[in-house]
Formats: C-alpha cells, structure tokens, sequence
C-alpha cells in the first residue's frame, strides 16, 4: 500500500464524518493490522513472537458527545448503528459492533468520564485472512477514547487492554501479540515480543525485503475450537514436565523426557518448543543479514506448524509450496491460527512483482480459488491526532 493510499482512506473517513454528523471529528486514531514473521502458536506458551506491523490500518474519526449515546458509521460494513452506553452488552446489535462495543465496555471500567460519542470507522487491513484488523479495530479505539476523553493510557496499556475486550467480552482466551504490535509497531522494522515478560526489542528488516501476504482465500474453519484444544494439550504438557509453561522447556529437555509425554502432546509440544527456538534464531540472523537462515528457518516453521502442530490445511500447504520454490523468495510459511487465512513470504523488493503473479497463476490453478497477494512493508504502530 503507497503513503497515497493511506492519505486518501485517512481523507475519506474524516469527510465521511462529517458528511455524516454535520460537523468536524476532533480526533483521528488510527491502528495498524500485522504479520507475523515467525513464533507461531508460542504466544500462550509464555514464549517468543516476531511480528511485524504492516502499512494497513482501521482509522476511526471521533467526537465526544455530552450524553451517553454512541453512534457507529462504518464504512466498510455500509451500515450504521446507535445505542447507549448501558447497551454494550446488546447481542441483537449488528455483529461488526462487537469489537467497537467491547472496547467501550473495557473502557467504562477504566474511566468514569466515559461519555458517548460519534465515530466513523474504515480500514484497509484484509478482513478473515490472519491480519489481525480485529486487533487493530480494538488498539484503534483505545486511541481515539484516549484522544476523546483524556485518558492517560501508555501504549502497552493500550493493547493490553485490546487484550481484555477479547478475554473478558469476545470470550476468547487470546495472547497479546496481536494489540501489542499493533500498538507498538516500528516502521522497517519487526519486533520480537517476550510474550511472558512483555518486553520488547526492535528487531530491523533488512533493507531490500518486501513482506508479501498470500491469502487463500479460504477462510478459517474450526480456529476457534482447535485452537483452545492445542492451548489445552500444551498446557497439559507443561504439567507434565513439571514447568510453567513450555517457554521453560530447551529442545535439549524436550528430547530428554519425550517419553513421559503422550504421542499427540509430543507433537504440540515439540512445535512450541523449537518454535521458540527457532524465533530466537532469526532474530540472531537478521541481525547479521544472513537472509538464507532465515528463509531455511521461516519453511522449517510451516512444517512444523502442518505436521507436528497440524492447524494447516490442504490450502495452506499448498500456497507455501508453491511460494517456497518461487523465485526471489527468502522463506514462506503459514501465518496465524491455522485452518485458513494466508501464508506470509519474505520477498527481495526487485522480485515482488513477479513473484506475486507468480504464485497467484499457480495456486489458483492448483485449487480452483481465486487468491490475493498484498504487499506491503512493516509499518508504524497505533496513534491519535487532535484536528
């Protein structure tokens, strides 16, 4: 996506609003959605993340009203919604509310200024394909409520509390590396994020690497029960190596007491395991621009996530195949929750092009669907501006 685009949807959403209430926003947040280049499945293991935030994001324009009212005008949805703040709760409210409405109840229990207010909201992060636009939707209002309502909010404090809304509203027992990139995003950069600690180190991106995102275009199935399944057989794990978590496992002690673990728990737990590892050792390579170990580690990652943690399907595998042995690719592999969604390939700049119409021909003549491959570059975190 160009700085052009982003100033003509940063455009768009402030002359939406005012089209739509009759008078100017006083605030713009924006949030952006995000990759994740390796440590997959290792975030509610207490372990190691490197995402990127990337150049696409929700912006969400917003005046402060002096009731309780809220009035939601989403672009993307053509739609538009009213209730008071005593609704947040209100499942007969339109589904693209959820996220919105549950940032707001996060927030009633955070301040007692909370008031209503107008927003417009639209965003160009792709929708169901694992770029976290739910994240960015929740970091982005904490933003904007910031802005609003002048409430003292660090940026850490900012996705942990996107965190809470999916814990404590959406009921889904997430981990925090999808709000903490969005919120603490670094341009050319990625960030390695110890998941337990919640500490933070910017991790540069060779320059010369585009990060290309090849969707599917199947969406997600069974994520959301296979996903507490995998939590529950890691935790399991953990038991019975008698650890916190399975951070606090080496591949060396893995090995060592494999047979006290069940055949499936072994699988789970061997992926966690050297995922962390392997996180640990791209960041190391970035760091010294050996771009073939990251490549060979980032595959390494897919087939672990498909054969030993089993969250890919038929199309998953087939797209990182293919991108794989694409030229001018560095490494590919499936990002997010599994089942669906994209496949994440680290690309040198002169063979983006060619690469993405490349493996577009060729997956969508492998499986009859009709892929997208977005390009982008790591972006800037979340923000909020006073117009």
């Amino acid at each position: 996506m160009s700085e052009q685009n982003t100033l003509d949807l940063r455009a768009t959403v402030l002359t939406a609003f005012q089209n739509q209430f009759g008078n100017n926003a006083t605030f713009l947040a924006r949030a952006p959605g995000r990759v994740n280049i390796i440590g997959e499945h290792t975030d509610y293991n207490d372990g190691f993340v490197l995402p990127a935030a990337i150049q696409q994001g929700i912006y969400i324009a917003g005046r402060a009203r002096d009731d309780v009212q809220v009035n939601l005008h989403s672009l993307d949805f053509h739609d538009k919604a009213s209730f008071s703040l005593d609704q947040l709760k209100d499942d007969s409210l339109p589904a693209w509310t959820r996220f919105l409405r549950g940032a707001l109840w996060i927030l009633t229990q955070e301040c007692e200024d909370l008031r209503g207010l107008d927003l417009t909201i639209a965003g160009n992060v792709p929708g169901g394909g694992g770029f976290s636009s739910s994240a960015a939707v929740e970091v982005a209002m904490m933003e904007i409520c910031s802005g609003l309502f002048g409430i003292k909010l660090t940026q850490r404090e900012k996705a942990l509390l996107g965190v809470q809304v999916e814990h404590k509203f959406i009921g889904v027992r997430t981990g925090v590396m999808d709000q903490m990139i969005s919120a603490l995003g670094e341009a050319d950069h990625a960030v390695l994020l110890d998941c337990r600690s919640l500490e933070t180190r910017s991790v540069p991106i060779p320059a010369g690497v585009s990060l290309l995102a090849c969707d599917t275009m199947k969406r997600r199935e069974l994520v959301t029960s296979e996903y507490g399944k995998r939590r529950e057989q890691c935790e399991e794990a953990s038991r019975i190596l008698g650890v916190k978590a399975l951070r606090d496992v080496t591949p060396e002690q893995l090995a060592a007491n494999a047979d006290k673990l069940p055949e499936i728990i072994l699988k789970r737990a061997t992926h966690v395991v050297n995922e962390n590892a392997r996180t640990l050792q791209v960041v190391d390579a970035l760091g010294t621009g050996d771009l073939a170990t990251v490549g060979k580690l980032i595959n390494e990652g897919h087939t672990s996530l498909s054969k030993l943690y089993e969250v890919s399907i038929h199309e998953l595998d087939v797209m990182a195949d293919i991108a794989q042995h694409t030229e001018g690719v560095i490494g590919a592999r499936m990002m997010g929750g599994g089942f669906g969604g994209a496949v994440i390939a680290l690309v040198y700049d002169e063979a983006a092009d060619s690469f993405a119409a490349a493996v577009k021909q060729k997956y969508d003549a492998a499986t009859g669907l009709n892929s997208i491959i977005h390009r982008t570059k790591s972006g800037a975190g979340s923000s909020v501006e006073k117009l």
